[in-house]
């Protein structure tokens, strides 16, 4: 952003639906501007109709030899109930994309997270889904085609050859927080309390499909609300296990019960699985998106000192944080480690509609752009209840040779995969 529009930014920031409409109004005013060439630094491949999803997860194998992907069967409107989506998997092999195979169909999906597919190991995927309109997940193993059904949906997993875990929580409450983050069924939300003790942050052995209660909204509340919490419902959301799965990060957020249905508060909390602590990141009452690297750090989009930032948590110190080349990724983004320090961050469209990546060095804060795209204003969503932007969300493979992003600018919805 340049100093005008930070300045509008940050002025708005706790108006979000207005700041929609000027951003809106702002971008409107450049749409007979002719558009920017597309720049792209390195090699890549792409496939029309598939997308992927969030940010967090790497649809590329641990072997780098497939790419998991869903197919869309239409575009521009969230899914109706038992609207199913087909998924699998593309052969890779060195940066080209090659045949889909169908796995299945997932019938709990937004564009935003997608349907949380996601591997466990080489052969075996898990993804949510449903059936009479329960909301459960199912491990499939794409080589003999054997399945498993587990009783609740998943967020994010951890698999390192003994615990094989995953968090969950109510998408129903998601959804109605959240709209276009959840699904459209109803589970154990207990959406008559605000912050109900029966729900919160669960932890599920993908074994046994049992499950325990890590945190209640009950709990967060008592701990973390300095506010009236009956002014609000409260949830929880975009959690992620550290690499070595010591810790469980998660955004706690609060919605204002008849409010902006954009307007937030949110924490980044981490659960500590030895100590079983809660820890509590100075983010300053602000957070949207982070990953993890090797390290046990934490890379976060956050509102520090009322500037827009990314910020570097380290779990040894969380108090001693690092702010990361603050002029010039001064605006939320997607963020996915290169390696313990480099990662790459996104944008949001800006006023000529284009997206860009960036690849940043933590040691001296260098920043390069490697790649900068138009977003058609069709993918602009109108309603916060039909939500079909398709942001890049960068997702490095395991070997850091690659980043897999959805992109938009050839007017429909794509995988794209560039190399590093």
């Amino acid at each position: 952003m340049n100093k005008l529009e930070e300045i509008v930014y940050h002025a708005l920031y706790n108006h979000p639906t207005l700041k929609l409409f000027v951003r809106n109004m702002y971008q409107g005013v450049f749409d007979i501007m002719p558009r920017k060439a597309n720049f792209i630094a390195n090699d890549y491949d792409m496939k029309e109709g598939y997308f992927f999803g969030f940010h967090d997860i790497s649809p590329i194998s641990r072997d780098e030899t497939k790419v998991l992907a869903q197919e869309i069967a239409f575009d521009f409107r969230m899914p109706n109930p038992n609207e199913g989506i087909n998924i699998g998997f593309f052969d890779f092999d060195f940066g080209k994309i090659g045949k889909f195979h169908q796995i299945g169909t997932s019938y709990a999906w937004n564009y935003h997270k997608g349907c949380r597919l996601q591997w466990l190991d080489n052969h075996r995927i898990i993804y949510n889904t449903s059936e009479n309109n329960v909301v459960f997940s199912k491990i499939v193993n794409v080589q003999n085609k054997s399945e498993q059904n587990l009783p609740y949906p998943i967020d994010s997993v951890f698999v390192n050859g003994v615990e094989e875990l995953a968090t969950t929580f109510s998408y129903e409450r998601l959804q109605f927080c959240m709209p276009g983050y959840g699904y459209p069924y109803s589970d154990e939300s207990f959406l008559n309390k605000k912050y109900p003790s029966e729900t919160g942050l669960f932890l599920m052995d993908l074994h046994t499909g049992e499950r325990k209660l890590v945190v209640s909204l009950a709990e967060l509340v008592d701990r973390f609300c300095n506010d009236d919490p009956t002014l609000y419902y409260h949830y929880v959301t975009h959690t992620e296990f550290s690499k070595d799965g010591r810790y469980i990060a998660f955004l706690y957020r609060r919605k204002i019960d008849g409010g902006d249905i954009n307007k937030r508060i949110t924490m980044i909390i981490v659960y500590d699985r030895v100590n079983e602590e809660l820890i509590l990141l100075p983010s300053q009452v602000s957070g949207s998106h982070y990953v993890w690297n090797d390290k046990n750090q934490i890379i976060a989009s956050c509102i520090i000192d009322g500037k827009s930032c990314h910020v570097l948590f380290d779990m040894n110190d969380v108090d001693n944080f690092k702010i990361i080349a603050p002029s010039i990724l001064n605006q939320d983004g997607h963020q996915t480690f290169v390696n313990d320090d480099v990662f790459i961050t996104d944008t949001y469209p800006d006023k000529l509609r284009q997206v860009q990546l960036y690849m940043v060095r933590i040691t001296d804060g260098k920043v390069e752009k490697i790649l900068s795209v138009n977003s058609p204003k069709k993918f602009l969503s109108k309603s916060v209840y039909n939500y079909i932007d398709c942001d890049l969300h960068p997702r490095v493979s395991p070997s850091g040779r690659y980043v897999c992003c959805d992109v938009c600018y050839t007017g429909k919805r794509s995988l794209f995969i560039m190399a590093l």
